[in-house]
């Protein structure tokens, strides 16, 4: 049996207080767009599009476009048709088709928001890092990612030096370059943190680097991962199921950070993560609290290691609305 839905969207911008840099630039603006449908019984279902073009997804304007030619009714057909050359948009109506839970269909559904222990900050790059971490520590967060490759990497190895003696000892650091090291720089990173640790000179865990080179150098990373003991994770080289699923078959065993707005069909994903036992991190795209919802459900089902998740990114905007119908309606 077939159902139909009433689909409506409506586009949403959010500015970031202050602009994320990273290796790709400045972002100061985050936008994307919230999804309702509506089943013939008037149950609700909400979905969010929220694209990265430069990190693998679609553009915003190829979604909204994928929208606008939609008919205002629509089914489960043209939902798990959706092609994969948009996988956030994938993501965000599988997610609206999703919304079974009689609690979140209601108007005044909220999102639920775990403990900051189980999530990762995101410190500000740069020398900014080493006067928040603090703060957020206070706030409850134990785990925390810094970007790297954004400075010269000199520079950012004595403020490396700095933060790891400023962050309290039971810290987790997680160093995110974004795919902008060189092979040679990211040799210099994973050797300096192996040699702090080795030397026993680090108070903190280095959990991870993610993300040292740029996609096209995948048997690089490879070969990275299997000679340090700092472990390595793929980011950008897994940002879409295909690629994950193509990485996998290559040989990569470590960690796997999902962003899930962007990485497309959450069924699928579903499958290949019970199949493949993957060590996952689920990392957030900057979205709003319907999409985090989506995320933290499929986080909760799939994360099997126990690692925080990278939703820690509250402080980059002003206090968002979290009531549904209220967040639709002030669009």
């Amino acid at each position: 049996m077939t159902n139909e839905y009433r689909f409506e969207f409506r586009p949403y911008q959010r500015r970031f207080l202050r602009s994320l840099t990273t290796n790709h630039g400045k972002w100061d603006i985050r936008e994307g767009i919230i999804l309702r449908l509506t089943d013939e019984s008037g149950k609700v279902g909400w979905g969010e599009i929220a694209p990265i073009s430069w990190f693998g997804s679609e553009t915003l304007e190829e979604a909204l476009d994928f929208c606008r030619q939609l008919p205002g009714e629509i089914t489960d057909e043209i939902i798990f048709s959706i092609p994969d050359e948009l996988p956030a948009c994938q993501f965000g109506f599988e997610s609206a088709w999703e919304w079974e839970s009689e609690f979140f269909s209601m108007p005044n559904a909220q999102c639920p928001m775990p403990h900051a222990q189980s999530y990762s900050a995101l410190l500000p790059s740069g020398e900014a890092a080493l006067n928040q971490g603090e703060t957020l520590w206070q706030q409850g967060y134990r785990t925390f990612k810094w970007k790297i490759g954004v400075d010269a990497i000199a520079d950012e190895l004595k403020i490396f030096e700095s933060l790891i003696h400023t962050l309290p000892a039971s810290a987790k650091l997680r160093l995110d370059a974004n795919g902008g090291l060189s092979y040679e720089e990211a040799k210099l990173w994973l050797w300096t943190c192996d040699n702090l640790k080795a030397n026993g000179k680090i108070p903190i865990e280095i959990e991870f680097m993610e993300q040292p080179l740029p996609v096209e150098k995948f048997q690089q990373m490879l070969e990275l991962s299997l000679s340090y003991e700092t472990a390595i994770a793929l980011d950008e080289s897994v940002a879409t199921l295909g690629q994950l699923a193509a990485c996998y078959q290559k040989g990569w065993r470590g960690i796997f950070v999902i962003k899930p707005g962007i990485v497309g069909s959450a069924s699928r994903l579903r499958t290949f993560c019970q199949q493949y036992q993957i060590d996952t991190v689920f990392s957030s795209v900057f979205e709003t609290a319907i999409a985090r919802l989506a995320a933290l459900q499929l986080a909760a089902e799939l994360s099997r290691n126990n690692r925080a998740i990278g939703f820690g990114i509250d402080h980059f905007f002003e206090q968002e609305e979290t009531c549904f119908q209220s967040l639709w309606n002030d669009l």
